[in-house]
């Protein structure tokens, strides 16, 4: 009898100011910079096991700066220049809801995937068979490390620098 868990652990990154700086609602194709030790940081717990997994709040869509099939293109590209560099994002979860939208198809005054709730995680963990007790976000924000505890992992807050180091430093090596 095969008892091998059918959970994985994940690793859920926020977007902007972690893998890709934030430069203010980036969407354009001189916005796609990745952080230094971005993709080191992915191939790293790629090799490791984990599903990794972007959860990132996208405002600029209900703000009116940019559409979703912009966003949804943006997001599409970051994922395959980190994969030309071997390293595997597994699902992106954006999230254009805001309280402050100007289009009122993305107004929600405080919607269940907008960080610090936690609807991104918990349905990602429910679509990958993600083992929510062998899994941690990495964020720069408070509201990030939130949605995290929320959701019942841990969360790290991010504050710049090396990417795949701070990842290292959080393994424990």
């Amino acid at each position: 009898m095969n008892t091998a868990p059918t959970t994985h652990p994940a690793v859920f990154f926020d977007r902007d100011g972690v893998l890709i700086p934030d430069s203010g609602y980036p969407h354009r194709d001189e916005d796609l910079v990745l952080i230094p030790g971005a993709a080191e940081a992915v191939r790293r717990l790629n090799s490791l096991g984990y599903f990794v997994v972007i959860v990132t709040n996208q405002s600029g869509v209900a703000r009116g700066y940019f559409t979703e099939a912009q966003m949804n293109a943006f997001n599409d590209a970051l994922v395959r220049k980190l994969a030309a560099k071997g390293a595997r994002i597994g699902a992106v979860y954006a999230c254009p809801f805001h309280k402050d939208a100007e289009d009122p198809a993305w107004f929600h005054p405080d919607h269940p995937d907008r960080k610090p709730n936690p609807g991104m995680i918990l349905r990602a963990v429910a679509d990958h068979d993600i083992d929510p007790n062998r899994s941690f976000l990495i964020g720069d924000r408070q509201s990030d490390l939130e949605a995290a505890r929320r959701a019942g992992m841990p969360g790290f807050l991010f504050e710049g620098g090396d990417l795949d180091r701070f990842v290292r430093d959080l393994l424990g090596g």
